[in-house]
């Protein structure tokens, strides 16, 4: 193991930074593990020759970082992995979108049509009032990938079907650029089976595992202007994440 063990007084960073680095080090190898206690402040001050004030700040530091916890009157603790904070990436999902030169939108219907109760719901509108229904499919290399049903909110006045027929809308959405037209979205990913529907435009067997991802767009001013859901084979799309103190060294 290559582990600094002494402060450097003519280096660069200050003293409180390179025991910051030093207790993840620690960490990141294993000589300390989670659940274990840190040595005191005083064993500390005594062992890296620096003052009670550098110790606090570089315990601080870790606190911030989420690495470590302290217990009032009896000391600094490792953390475990907190599980119930991790987030998935979609850099799988992103990349369908990112190369618009091997994805293509096919659009199967676009029609005006009732909301019903669960289209009013999420659109904060009335049961029966007017919605765009959009029904299309994204196609990678001439493979149909995913299939995205969306409501609109019904306004003559805005040019938000033009915009929403294009893949650039929905690639702006994911890849963070200028071309979404709307302000945020709440996304919820849910474990289901393909419809016979859903399995002939993705060109499969019914009842084969698939993720839904299920979304609520916002315009500027935070209002719902956008329902829907993208459909995608399980074996399409893999959501990773990663946990613990895998970033320590």
């Amino acid at each position: 193991m290559n582990i600094q063990t002494k402060i450097y007084r003519q280096a660069s960073d200050p003293a409180y930074l390179q025991l910051v680095n030093i207790l993840k080090s620690n960490i990141g190898q294993g000589v300390y593990l989670p659940g274990d206690r840190l040595p005191s402040e005083s064993k500390l001050c005594k062992q890296y020759g620096v003052s009670p004030m550098t110790v606090r700040r570089s315990i601080n530091a870790l606190l911030d970082q989420g690495i470590v916890s302290t217990v009032q009157g009896s000391g600094t603790y490792v953390k475990a992995p907190d599980l119930g904070g991790v987030t998935f990436n979609l850099d799988q999902f992103h990349e369908l979108f990112r190369d618009k030169e091997r994805t293509r939108v096919k659009i199967l219907e676009v029609l005006i049509n009732r909301a019903d109760d669960a289209t009013a719901k999420r659109l904060k509108i009335r049961v029966g009032e007017r919605t765009i229904l959009i029904r299309r499919v994204l196609v990678r290399d001439g493979d149909p990938t995913l299939y995205h049903r969306e409501h609109l909110i019904y306004d003559p006045h805005l040019p938000s079907v033009e915009a929403e027929l294009e893949v650039t809308s929905l690639h702006g959405l994911f890849v963070g650029t200028g071309e979404s037209k709307f302000k945020r979205g709440d996304l919820e990913i849910k474990a289901a089976v393909l419809s016979k529907e859903e399995a002939d435009i993705l060109n499969t067997m019914p009842m084969q595992p698939a993720f839904r991802l299920e979304h609520v767009f916002y315009d500027f001013n935070d209002n719902p202007v956008s329902w829907g859901r993208f459909i995608c084979r399980g074996d399409r799309l893999t959501f990773t994440a990663s946990v613990g103190l895998s970033g320590l060294k």
